[in-house]
């Protein structure tokens, strides 16, 4: 499908707000007013006192702490709930706590989140306090038998809340109703970091840490961990989310990260001084979820708590080998889906606007990382459903930014108050489970709910950039520029630029990618360029002499010999 691409705009003009006029362009393009929006200084981090019972979850933690209670953390299976499983129990150790331990469900036996099932298991540990990371806003019934038990429960969440919440002895979420914390985009990693940050200055003030004979922990020293989930999680980098994953990236490039992180990067054959935040949300990422979406997260929380560099390497390659499996799965159950897709005519026909894929046999650990794929392939709002048991399926759905995937179930729920079993999730990314006799009903449903939403606005398919580069912009300093001036990701686009190049060479290499030579009609010098994962068939049949081409610019130095090298994201033939 061809797209439109499309040049972003400043609101105002450009200002200058550092001596490169490319960066200049980037930064006003992204809304970026005042060099002080990048001062990512700890001190600009945002306060924690504006998060809504913040207070009331430190009182639990700090009796937890100095009782030495049992603390348990219920983390979610995803590489947001490893990081912050294992964040918490590093830093609440770090604070003297003597029993922290953690649990995460298992999402082929148990599901998501606090479940009453879970709640069962959690009481081996005998916890005193449970506390829930990256899950727990939507678990109304696993917080009630936890106190039904006698467990006290905090819930720290960064998921939207539902009609009702839980009933748990403190909530910790800036997207709960009536909270006031400025942003609303902390991942859960972010929203536990929070709560650690003022349970250390409540031991401060009490003077825990003398008594103690505890060093007072640098928190500082745990934004690689953040970093990582924050990225993962795929959640909006405002200006917060920024300053914390800046910071974790320099702990990274200076070595000082976790030797799980290290290990997995270096597994992904990335350089720890070059590490970006795209590294950690396509090469660290995706090996921690591996564990989750195939076997158990445990070994990825293991991974990133581990302090020797042997037991560190040994985790990492276990995921290292799970991804590799998840991949070859993944691969296996793209291939019938577009075979399918084919068979449905999806251009048009009864589901014009949104597709709802399931097969009994497809994995229920990576239906999510399909729906990705399909959404990105027909660009429309797309489920993706597998066998939960003999009766009942779960269902990953992703979705365009013309259509709020969690609203789109809320309809559904709200017109069909039994065809949903259970639902949640953000704008883009959702989960539910329903009957597998209900699935029918339910595609007739949703491409219903998606329609209305939509409301007769089309869908568009776009890629934005940050327009052209003129030859004196197309340089090895033009590309060490953007590397250093992120951190990018979701919210805060990474950098491309696009431009008409005639092709005066080309060829394939490794599979199924596209080496080029290029060169701009205006410009006198050749680059060199790389398209990755082409249709090598199609292109074969009929190779372009000049394209137009979406691209990122890089510095290849695969012989130790840096060179200006373009990544390109997206391409059109033009003769």
């Amino acid at each position: 499908m061809q797209k439109r691409i499309r040049q972003r705009q400043p609101k105002d003009s450009i200002k200058p707000l550092t001596t490169s006029s490319v960066l200049n362009r980037v930064y006003s393009h992204r809304g970026i007013e005042d060099a002080s929006e990048l001062d990512y200084s700890l001190h600009h981090l945002l306060p924690y006192n504006q998060l809504t019972g913040i207070d009331i979850a430190v009182d639990l933690l700090v009796e937890a702490v100095y009782q030495q209670q049992r603390i348990l953390i219920v983390g979610d299976f995803d590489a947001d709930g490893a990081t912050s499983s294992a964040l918490s129990k590093l830093v609440l150790t770090d604070f003297g706590a003597s029993h922290v331990d953690f649990l995460v469900p298992n999402r082929f036996e148990f599901g998501y989140g606090l479940s009453p099932e879970l709640v069962d298991v959690a009481k081996q540990f005998r916890p005193d306090l449970i506390v829930t990371v990256d899950n727990g806003i939507s678990s109304i019934a696993g917080v009630k038998a936890a106190q039904e038990a006698g467990i006290k429960v905090l819930v720290t969440d960064h998921h939207l809340a539902g009609d009702e919440l839980p009933e748990a002895d403190a909530i910790v979420n800036p997207n709960q109703p009536g909270d006031t914390f400025p942003s609303k985009n902390l991942a859960g990693v972010g929203v536990v970091f929070y709560v650690l940050l003022a349970l250390r200055a409540r031991l401060r003030e009490l003077g825990w840490f003398e008594k103690q004979q505890i060093a007072e922990p640098n928190l500082a020293h745990y934004l690689d961990i953040v970093a990582l989930g924050t990225v993962a999680d795929v959640v909006p980098l405002d200006a917060n989310n920024r300053l914390l994953v800046h910071n974790g990236l320099r702990l990274i490039r200076a070595g000082r990260c976790r030797p799980g992180i290290s290990a997995l990067l270096q597994l992904a054959k990335r350089q720890l001084a070059k590490v970006t935040a795209t590294d950690l949300g396509f090469a660290v990422g995706p090996r921690l979820n591996a564990a989750g979406r195939l076997d158990d997260m445990s070994i990825g929380i293991e991974c990133l708590l581990a302090e020797e560099k042997n037991r560190a390497n040994e985790l990492a390659e276990i995921l290292h080998s799970l991804n590799s499996d998840r991949q070859q799965v993944e691969q296996e159950m793209q291939d019938e889906a577009l075979s399918k897709l084919e068979e449905m005519d999806w251009h048009a026909g009864e589901f014009a606007h949104s597709v709802c894929l399931y097969e009994p046999h497809w994995h229920q650990g990576v239906v999510g990382l399909l729906a990705s794929r399909i959404k990105d392939k027909v660009n429309k709002p797309c489920i993706v459903f597998a066998n939960a048991d003999d009766s009942n399926v779960k269902g990953s759905a992703r979705s365009v930014k013309e259509v709020h995937i969690r609203d789109a179930l809320a309809l559904i729920d709200s017109r069909h108050p039994k065809l949903i079993d259970k639902f949640g999730g953000h704008a883009m990314a959702a989960g539910l489970s329903l009957s597998l006799d209900n699935l029918k009903a339910f595609q007739q449903a949703f491409e219903q709910a998606v329609t209305d939403l939509l409301n007769g606005k089309a869908i568009e398919d776009v890629i934005e950039t940050d327009g052209e580069l003129a030859e004196e912009e197309l340089s090895i300093e033009t590309a060490v520029q953007l590397a250093q001036a992120g951190p990018f990701g979701q919210g805060f686009p990474e950098p491309a630029f696009d431009g008409e190049f005639e092709v005066l060479n080309h060829r394939i290499v490794g599979e199924n990618h596209l080496k080029l030579t290029l060169r701009s009609p205006e410009q006198e010098n050749a680059v060199q360029a790389i398209a990755f994962r082409i249709d090598v068939e199609d292109w074969l049949s009929q190779p372009a002499n000049r394209i137009r081409a979406v691209y990122k610019p890089d510095i290849n130095d695969y012989f130790n010999v840096p060179e200006l090298q373009l990544l390109i994201q997206y391409f059109e033939r033009l003769a």
